[in-house]
């Protein structure tokens, strides 16, 4: 009879833990209207070239992917940056750990990848944590006009985030297309969303936000690739913004940055690179060999730091594009989350990471 018990409490306890698991998921975009885009065929967004998006599992040790080892994490904790004074001119940009980033110019603001759950999983209980807590609560947030997204993981669609914007704000969501689906079943008003394909743009409070391409894939569960990936151009004014969202290197840099450039500063993802997936994360040096491509300005290197979701160690993606920009002369800023950087004058990188790497 206690087996019995014992056994009714567990699964209970297992109900508990994966209560919202279903509405995490997401929705069903609806394939009438994602084939108006070129890149959907067959039920299914597509890359421009032919890719492998699941790991090669002969280049990947899955026990150390699992288990992981002790230079995944920092040695200690992150330094972290509280929230500033509000600024009403010029570009300051705010990173707050992986992708998440703060884009305002002349005191307008557009919230990128809004990420502030302590895990990147359907549970609240399983899945990637986070290595740092987050550094500025979204009640310190100056007025956000958009919430820009560039794909539907974990790591960078958020349900609660998303859900506590849409109460506390009153902020248009600006999303590749498909991503809508997921939205309405997170009931946020539909004259809310505002879903684009690749090369299309919407234009709130002054900015034009132009989705452009990426090299990635999309799925929050079992199915796959029925929403699009997308990179982001966030310009306003004589001022312009490029994020990469999470891609391989692929041809496309050059032109967007003939097409929408020059950029006063690029957000470059740098992260959660291994030799299992070469097609859909760059490596470090791939970020930079596409920030030149792009025709430069101001990199500030993305995706690392929060959470471990590869296995190359905690600080190695930030040594090596420091590094790669120093021997070809380039300009970087690393803040620390929660930093807000100055674009027209960033000050000196100075390897706040390395001493807990």
């Amino acid at each position: 009879m206690k087996k019995a018990l014992a056994g009714l409490l567990g699964l209970a306890g297992v109900a508990w833990a994966l209560r919202d698991v279903p509405k995490q998921l997401g929705g069903t975009p609806d394939p009438v209207k994602m084939a108006r885009s070129p890149q959907y065929r067959d039920g299914k967004f597509r890359n421009r070239a032919k890719i492998r998006s699941t790991p090669d599992r002969d280049a990947i040790p899955m026990r150390e992917f699992v288990l992981g080892g002790a230079d995944r994490k920092p040695s200690g904790a992150v330094p972290l940056v509280g929230p500033a004074e509000p600024v009403t001119s010029g570009l300051h940009i705010t990173w707050f750990g992986h992708a998440s980033s703060l884009v305002e110019i002349d005191g307008a603001a557009v919230l990128i990848d809004p990420v502030w759950s302590d895990r990147v999983s359907p549970s609240a209980h399983l899945g990637p944590k986070r290595l740092h807590p987050v550094p500025h609560e979204l009640s310190d947030l100056p007025t956000v006009s958009a919430v820009v997204i560039s794909h539907d993981h974990y790591d960078h669609l958020d349900m609660a985030t998303v859900q506590e914007l849409t109460r506390s704000t009153s902020a248009v969501f600006v999303v590749p297309l498909g991503i809508g689906a997921h939205l309405e079943r997170w009931d946020v008003p539909a004259s809310r969303v505002v879903e684009l394909d690749w090369d299309e743009s919407y234009e709130v409070d002054g900015f034009t936000l132009t989705c452009t391409a990426a090299q990635h894939f999309s799925g929050r569960s079992v199915a796959r690739d029925v929403t699009l990936w997308a990179s982001w151009v966030i310009a306003r004014g004589d001022r312009s913004v490029f994020y990469s969202g999470d891609t391989g290197y692929f041809s496309g840099y050059k032109e967007i940055g003939a097409s929408y450039g020059p950029f006063d500063a690029v957000l470059m993802q740098v992260g959660a690179y291994a030799d299992a997936w070469p097609d859909i994360h760059m490596t470090p040096e791939d970020g930079v060999r596409a920030f030149e491509d792009l025709g430069g300005g101001l990199l500030i290197p993305v995706h690392w730091a929060t959470f471990n979701l590869s296995l190359h160690p905690w600080g190695e993606p930030i040594d090596r594009v420091w590094r790669e920009v120093k021997a070809r002369g380039m300009t970087m800023a690393v803040p620390r989350p929660g930093e807000r950087v100055d674009v027209d004058a960033p000050g000196d990188v100075d390897g706040w990471w390395q001493s807990i790497a």
